[in-house]
């Protein structure tokens, strides 16, 4: 089959799908070639449909390269007589002229009209029947001894007359000298008394004989053959492992189903492998439902109604509750159930339990129930389940949400939901709680109940979270609701826009909602931890702390301890954002106190918030340890959200302290996660703008900030808006676009003055204070740093500090006072390498030196000489271009300044990435790669991306020829060479 090429500009389509290759065959196709090396051959493959035996069948031929004939049997109703033998000698020759054919050739005559001309007469009479079909059948032997033919397959034997199967007979009870046979079949569609099982039940006399079963595939196999359909590129082992379950390791059931979701659009990238973005369920393929529904359309309408039955329970079943749901009188039951096991899409396992063999003709069957003859199906199925103990609540919601009633459906469905919350199935919850919310038409109360359950941080998607908001407004809509029941509401659509990052709209409805809370005080006190976050840009730090005062004030002495862990998170989370010192005194009894552990989630929501606001204080130390106990309990108990937050919260502290070593092939492969949330996909664009911005890309960094600036304040979050528009004025300066830069700057100092928050100005108040500068506005800057000063009297915030002896410098250089610059200048750079952040350090150092040299004092170029020299091992290439401009102009000779973070091997592979990708040619997979090199998985995709992006090549199979063609590994003897 074709490749199916996809347009690149989407995002969700990406790249080619393949044809499969023939994945875990090797010892049957060893197995066939070997026999047909010995002939005569008997060769019978048997497996179910789609295992892939035409698949073997075609490797093996086009290995032999022999005179052969190829024919199938078609499923036809009434098959006609001797079909398949006769489409295989036509294939094989179109004139039998010159094969000197004897007269019992004429028999052919009725099988072969067109070839009348050239056949002899036909013969008299045969004495009966029997006489003349052993007449026939002799006559098809001499046909095919001299037309050569080495190799004779028929294919689908199951669906083929009778007279064909007893031909094979005949054929094998001879000895032909050269002659072999191939024969596949399906076991379960061989109808009843067929003679195919005769051709294996015993041995036929001067054949080779070979039996070939085909096994459906395993998880390892099923990666393999997706891998193989998308140029040999790494599926992710959750996604194999969906798919195995769904299609039972079947090939071709595996390869349409890829087909189907690519089709789709649901399949993506991920962290350098292929996922699907969406692991809930998968349609049926049309190949699939229609193979189904032929084989379920053969049976009689007893066997049908057993089909049905199983399909709607959808899992295993005693066959007392099978009888009863499909209802069937007690003497036709057996036959009925026979039937529909002999078609082999149920089957019986050892605990005689009754189930479809694979999920897809489970569902192919049951989406061909017709609407009402299902909804009363599931209702009979509910009742049987209930009276069960213990009650099955996963599958009596399914049932009754099924047959269409509601109540039952959610009584249940909020049953189960709480099972898996106290079990710690946060995802399954997630699942039947969204379900529910925004499915149910529920009343305003069960909505608000069944909204406060669902566990957010294992909640991925912003198109559910949009979908969520929308359902709680149009409850708020209606006129349903009592005061108290629109407060809970508008206090939930308020955190479900605050987890969007919706900050000004969620601010509004949090605060319509308070007055609305007085019969909740724990619900009140949240809801005003929440209005104490300083996010937009209206109100001041005064204002928020007014709230926090409120809530501590509100909270109840009898506040639950998983309330009161969720109220000091918050509490605290709003403390570190103000600026406020007393935050890390709350941090330290949290930490210490016992506070912490009532519940998981929220505790990862801790570790996480101090993590990011360590980083903003410049605690950078603090940030890591927060930040990797948060990763551990977000993947230990599958918090996807809060889990993304984390990955991405570390590439911008893998910014900060100047780990950039692989850190853009980290974001770029954040980026590729088509499910990333948008907080998420935000942080990790600025980070990109960032690396960008600082290797001198300035057309690609000014696109990812503005996109990042633009979206951050329409959103409100104006402390996050921050870094973005400092970078971009710093690229403005570069060009001396002052007017801009004044501009980018204006409005994040007015908020930060008027809000009096300034741990938030470590990044923007050098760059307005520049600006100002540049423009001669000393005054006005000289007022700017007055105001930065006070704003961190008492605070140890290191960032802002240096950040405060930076704008110090600034002014004084602008002044001309390059003595007293030096130092400021020379005092910043210390405090940024303690933090550490060397970038900031070695721009520091750089402004240090310059002010140096205005002084004429010599020590000032080598100075400069060391900060070139480590801004090019960074990877900071523009600041060192800058730096060795000066130099030259100074008489001082310099290398060329690197790229990327580390040592730059321009369009050519670094040497890990040879290492990657020699053993990449030899057909190792990424994780086989990871634990000879000693790598992760993710660093290991993370070089083969980088160099599939240099080669411009798409696909592993792509890289493999890219670089063995060009010789880039031939003979390197390097670390793939000594793993060998």
């Amino acid at each position: 089959m074709a490749g199916e090429t996809v347009r690149s500009g989407s995002p969700e389509r990406t790249g080619t799908i393949l044809s499969p290759g023939l994945i875990d065959r090797s010892r049957e196709l060893t197995a066939l070639v070997a026999a047909l090396g010995r002939p005569p051959a008997l060769v019978l493959v048997e497996g179910e449909a789609g295992i892939g035996k035409s698949r073997l069948l075609h490797e093996a031929l086009t290995r032999e390269c022999r005179p052969n004939a190829v024919a199938a049997c078609p499923p036809f109703r009434e098959p006609y007589t001797l079909g398949p033998v006769v489409d295989a000698l036509r294939q094989a020759t179109s004139d039998i002229t010159g094969l000197g054919l004897s007269a019992l050739a004429g028999a052919l005559r009725p099988l072969f009209p067109e070839w009348a001309a050239d056949l002899p007469p036909m013969p008299d009479a045969a004495e009966d029947a029997t006489a003349a079909r052993h007449r026939l059948f002799r006559a098809l032997v001499e046909l095919l001894e001299r037309l050569g033919l080495t190799v004779l397959v028929l294919e689908d034997l199951h669906w083929a007359d009778d007279a064909t199967v007893e031909f094979v007979l005949y054929l094998v009870s001879r000895q032909p000298a050269s002659l072999s046979l191939i024969l596949t079949y399906r076991p379960e569609d061989l109808p009843e008394g067929s003679l195919v099982p005769r051709l294996s039940s015993r041995a036929a006399r001067g054949w080779t004989q070979v039996r070939i079963t085909l096994a459906a595939l395993d998880v390892g196999g099923t990666a393999e053959l997706v891998s193989s359909m998308v140029g040999g590129e790494s599926v992710s082992a959750e996604f194999a492992s969906f798919l195995h379950d769904r299609t039972e390791g079947v090939p071709l059931v595996v390869e349409e189903v890829v087909r189907l979701m690519h089709a789709r659009s649901d399949l993506s990238r991920r962290a350098g492998s292929w996922v699907r973005r969406h692991l809930v369920d998968i349609d049926v393929p049309p190949t699939v439902r229609d193979a189904v529904l032929e084989r379920a359309g053969r049976l009689d309408e007893d066997a049908r109604v057993v089909l049905r039955a199983a399909a709607v329970i959808g899992g295993p079943v005693d066959e007392r509750t099978l009888l009863a749901i499909a209802a069937l009188p007690p003497d036709r039951w057996t036959a009925a159930l026979t039937a529909a096991l002999g078609s082999r899409l149920l089957h019986e396992d050892d605990g005689r339990l009754i189930a479809y063999r694979h999920i897809l003709a489970c569902r192919a069957v049951y989406e061909a129930i017709p609407a009402p003859e299902r909804r009363a199906l599931h209702l009979l199925v509910g009742r049987a389940l209930e009276c069960r103990a213990p009650q099955p609540v996963n599958q009596l919601a399914r049932h009754y949400r099924e047959a269409g009633l509601t109540e039952l459906w959610c009584r249940y469905a909020e049953s189960a939901a709480d099972l898996a919350l106290a079990s710690g199935d946060e995802s399954a919850a997630v699942v039947l709680l969204y379900d529910l919310v925004t499915t149910a038409d529920l009343s305003a109360r069960a909505l608000i109940r069944l909204a406060s359950k669902i566990p957010f941080g294992s909640m991925t998607g912003d198109d559910r979270l949009g979908e969520l908001v929308r359902v709680l407004r149009a409850m708020l809509d209606t006129a349903g609701p009592t005061r108290a029941e629109q407060g809970e509401i508008r206090n939930l659509l308020g955190r479900v826009l605050v987890l969007m990052e919706e900050h000004d709209a969620a601010r509004i409805e949090i605060e319509r909602a308070i007055p609305d809370l007085t019969h909740a005080p724990a619900l009140a006190a949240r809801a005003m931890t929440l209005l104490g976050l300083p996010r937009g840009s209206s109100w001041t730090a005064a204002q928020h702390q007014h709230w926090l005062r409120r809530a501590a004030a509100t909270t109840a002495d009898s506040m639950e301890p998983v309330d009161q862990e969720k109220f000091l998170v918050d509490r605290v989370t709003g403390l570190l954002m103000l600026g406020s010192e007393a935050g890390w005194a709350e941090v330290d009894r949290m930490l210490s106190d016992g506070s912490l552990g009532h519940h998981a989630q929220t505790t990862t929501a801790f570790h996480l918030n101090v993590g990011d606001l360590s980083m903003m204080w410049g605690r950078y130390g603090d940030a890591r340890r927060r930040l990797d106990c948060a990763l551990e309990l977000a993947e230990q108990h599958d918090y996807r959200r809060l889990r993304d937050l984390v990955l991405v919260t570390r590439t911008t502290l893998d910014w900060l302290t100047g780990a950039w070593s692989g850190l853009a092939e980290r974001v770029d492969a954040l980026l590729a996660e088509s499910d990333i949330q948008s907080p998420c996909r935000l942080e990790a664009t600025l980070v990109r703008g960032l690396l960008l911005s600082a290797t001198g890309d300035r057309a690609r960094a000014k696109d990812d900030l503005h996109a990042v600036l633009r979206e951050t304040r329409r959103r409100g979050a104006v402390s996050t808006s921050m870094t973005p528009a400092a970078e971009l004025a710093r690229l403005a300066l570069r060009e001396d676009d002052v007017v801009t830069a004044l501009e980018l700057t204006e409005e994040p100092i007015d908020v930060i003055m008027r809000k009096r928050i300034w741990v938030w100005a470590a990044d923007i108040a050098p760059m307005r204070i520049q600006a100002l500068v540049n423009a001669g506005r000393f005054d006005e800057a000289a007022r700017t740093v007055d105001a930065f000063a006070l704003g961190l009297r008492r605070r140890r915030a290191p960032a802002s500090a240096a950040a405060l002896l930076v704008c110090r410098g600034m002014l004084a250089e602008g002044l001309a006072e390059h003595g007293r610059a030096a130092a400021l200048f020379g005092r910043s750079a210390d405090v940024w390498r303690t933090l550490p952040r060397p970038y900031d350090a070695l721009l520091a150092e750089q402004r240090h030196a310059r002010c140096l040299l205005a002084l004429g004092e010599e020590p000032a170029l080598a100075a400069l000489s060391k900060a070139f020299d480590e801004l090019s091992g960074l990877g900071a290439g523009h600041a060192a271009d800058i730096v060795q401009r000066i130099l030259r102009d100074h008489g001082v000779a310099t290398r060329k300044p690197g790229r990327g973070g580390r040592p730059s091997y321009g369009d050519q592979l670094s040497p890990r990435e040879l290492d990657v990708v020699a053993l990449v040619v030899d057909g190792l997979t990424n994780r086989q790669i990871a634990d000879a090199l000693v790598l992760s998985t993710q660093t290991v995709a993370s070089h083969l991306h980088s160099a599939m992006r240099k080669l411009q090549v798409s696909s592993r199979t792509a890289l493999a020829v890219s670089v063995v063609e060009r010789g880039v590994i031939a003979g390197r003897g390097g670390t793939a060479d000594r793993q060998r």
